[in-house]
């Protein structure tokens, strides 16, 4: 294997980088718009739901009540509704996500400790936020009606804690403040970061669109080498990309990186070297640019998505697709990235992971190479 043939395949797809401008938009520009797109979408916390309530009672506790569940910014009250019609139509119109119907009986109820009778209606068509509503309002319940409580029992001369002998203390650790953007952000790095596998299968097809692909077969240049030269230059813009997207995320987002920065890049090169010869193994079998560019969100991008535990757990997920999602790269690299920006992990804890991304990237480097010359003809 000759360096010097390696060089001269990585100084022309350099210099196709910069000359090409969308391909140099796809591999530099793309990874960081795409962050910051899905970081807002994905992670954008539910405030200000819309609720309508029906108070039955009309007492001064109820009204305590109301007003319990609606501080801050989780719940914004809508309106108070006179009858169930006004409930109807405001959630048929959709201008209220859940309704709280406060029976006539809540304070009498609620005083004598038989419960708070209150009935809440949601809105099915939009289930996270009529979900969220229901877990704000059942949480505030509990509130109120343990305050309740221990104002009948200090009356009574009883200490509230004399009758609640469990001390349950919750510590969180990592994210403290259990934000969603914490824990999604330093996952959807492992995601973007993949965006120039794309760019080799394009290119790749390309070449061989235009027929330069078989001038290039023509030279002393061997497979292995056109390989690694192709991977190269796309491998030096990943990392780069590596550079910029924690920064964005630690200075824009305010994502911790409680791990090794020098880690995290070195563990960077490994996994663009897999997942970029994976998007190789795409840019072998397609013969138009259209058919890698559809490939290559079919093989490399969709299951990204969804089977790399970004969002979903694999743990939750069927044994067969568990088998499929540890021959991704990026499933290995979400949890390389999670456990170097939140708990801030070493290398004694990440290496399988590691191993497992040299495994892959050599496994598609020499499939790659093995179909190469058969798809060539």
């Amino acid at each position: 294997m000759s360096i010097r043939h390696i060089w001269a395949v990585t100084r022309k797809e350099f210099a196709h980088i910069v000359r090409d401008r969308s391909t140099l938009i796809l591999v530099l520009f793309t990874p960081t718009l795409v962050l910051m797109l899905m970081a807002y979408a994905l992670t954008a916390d539910i405030q200000h739901v819309p609720i309508a309530v029906l108070d039955y009672d009309h007492s001064q506790t109820s009204e305590a009540f109301v007003q319990q569940i609606t501080a801050g910014q989780d719940l914004t009250l809508y309106a108070y509704a006179r009858s169930m019609d006004d409930v109807n139509a405001m959630l048929v119109d959709g201008q209220i996500k859940a309704a709280v119907i406060i029976a006539p009986t809540f304070t009498r109820d609620l005083l004598a400790l038989r419960g708070m009778p209150i009935q809440v209606i949601i809105d099915g068509t939009e289930p996270n936020s009529g979900n969220f509503a229901v877990q704000h309002i059942s949480q505030q319940a509990e509130a109120f009606a343990s305050q309740a409580l221990a104002q009948q029992l200090s009356a009574e001369g009883i200490a509230p804690d004399a009758l609640n002998p469990l001390d349950l203390r919750v510590q969180t650790w990592f994210n403290p403040d259990l934000k969603s953007r914490n824990a999604i952000i330093p996952g959807l790095i492992s995601m973007v970061l993949g965006f120039p596998a794309l760019s080799v299968a394009l290119a790749l097809a390309h070449e061989r669109e235009h027929g330069t692909l078989e001038q290039l077969m023509a030279t002393p240049i061997s497979r292995a080498e056109l390989m690694l030269g192709k991977i190269a230059p796309y491998i030096a813009v990943g990392l780069l990309n590596a550079i910029l997207i924690p920064a964005l995320a630690i200075a824009w987002f305010h994502i911790t990186l409680n791990g090794s920065f020098l880690l995290f890049f070195g563990l960077s090169a490994v996994f663009l070297f897999a997942v970029l010869s994976m998007g190789m193994i795409v840019g072998v079998f397609m013969r138009t640019q259209a058919a890698a560019l559809a490939l290559s969100f079919l093989v490399i991008f969709f299951p990204g998505f969804f089977l790399t535990g970004i969002f979903f757990p694999l743990v939750s997920m069927p044994e067969e697709v568990r088998l499929e999602a540890l021959a991704l790269p990026g499933t290995h690299y979400a949890i390389i990235t999670r456990e170097i920006f939140l708990p801030g992990a070493g290398l004694d804890v990440l290496w399988p992971y590691a191993v497992m991304l040299v495994v892959l990237g050599v496994a598609f480097t020499g499939v790659a190479a093995l179909f190469f010359r058969k798809k060539l003809a």
